[in-house]
Order: structure tokens, then C-alpha cells, then sequence
């Protein structure tokens, strides 16, 4: 096999399983935001921010995090799509729209909800396993399931 079919075939393998990475992401945060099981697919220093969800630097910040927003968002169903993903040897990015119906507690009670976002991620390949390098994440729009987004949509500057 040529060197650069070698290349070929690792940058596609690679992409898929950076989409693999970020399905187990979504599915361990559907299934209750588990911090060890979440944790793993991170580096040690990896960083998850959102102006809406915090800033949170390595592991520990991480589980911290995961540990706290299930009592907060107590079910989701995070659908990601429209990946775009580069990958150059051990490194890539990614960019992903999310939409997610969920439900949140709110002064005690449960609100349905609809999410809107943007990631814009990195990620590193160690030891052959793809990581989060780090998850950039802006919620477009963030509403009650009864109510219109149309006033509060925002999109990520450019």
C-alpha cells in the first residue's frame, strides 16, 4: 500500500471514529451525564466552556460539572448533526450543530425545553485513542417547548 493511501485511509478511519467519540459523548450524556464515563473520553487538561453552561478546565472541573447538571437537566436527548471534521495526523477539529429537547428544573418544576447550539471541538489522538481536546459550545437558543425562539435566537460570531 502506498504511503499515501496509508494517509487516506487514516484520516477517514480517524474521522469515523471522531463521529464514534461523538456519539458515546451525546448517548453518556442522555443517559444521565455519568462524570466517569464522560470523563474518559477527555484529556487530563481538557476544556468544556459555554457562556451559558460555564467554563471548566481538566478532568476534575469536568466531573464536577457532569456531577451537577443532571439534578438540573433531568432528561435530554442530545442530536447532533452536520458534522464538519478535519483531521491532520493526531489532531483535529470538528464543528457540530446540536438539537436537544430536554427537560430542566426550573424553581422545582420541570420545564420542556428546546436547545439549539454550535460545537466547535478539538480533539487529539493518544496512545491511537481519539480524546476532546476541547468542546467550545454557544447555545444558539435555549426556550420553553410553548414559547417561540424567533426573539432570542443568537448565532455564533464569526
Amino acid at each position: 500500500m502506498s504511503e499515501d493511501l496509508a494517509k487516506r485511509i487514516d484520516r477517514l478511519e480517524s474521522i469515523e471514529a471522531i463521529k464514534k467519540l461523538k456519539h458515546v459523548y451525546m448517548n453518556y450524556c442522555d443517559l444521565g451525564y455519568s462524570p466517569d464515563k464522560l470523563c474518559s473520553l477527555f484529556t487530563d487538561d481538557a476544556v468544556w466552556t459555554s457562556r451559558d453552561f460555564g467554563h471548566h478546565v481538566g478532568r476534575a472541573a469536568l466531573g464536577a460539572f457532569w456531577g451537577g447538571i443532571s439534578a438540573r437537566i433531568v432528561f435530554a436527548a442530545h442530536l447532533a448533526m452536520n458534522s464538519i471534521i478535519e483531521v491532520d495526523g493526531d489532531s483535529g477539529t470538528g464543528k457540530w450543530r446540536i438539537l436537544m429537547p430536554c427537560t430542566m428544573m426550573e424553581e422545582g418544576k420541570k420545564v420542556s425545553r428546546w436547545l439549539l447550539g454550535d460545537y466547535d471541538e478539538q480533539y487529539v489522538r493518544i496512545d491511537g485513542v481519539w480524546k476532546f481536546k476541547k468542546i467550545d459550545f454557544v447555545v444558539n437558543y435555549n426556550v420553553p417547548s410553548d414559547q417561540s425562539w424567533a426573539d432570542s435566537a443568537t448565532v455564533r460570531p464569526s
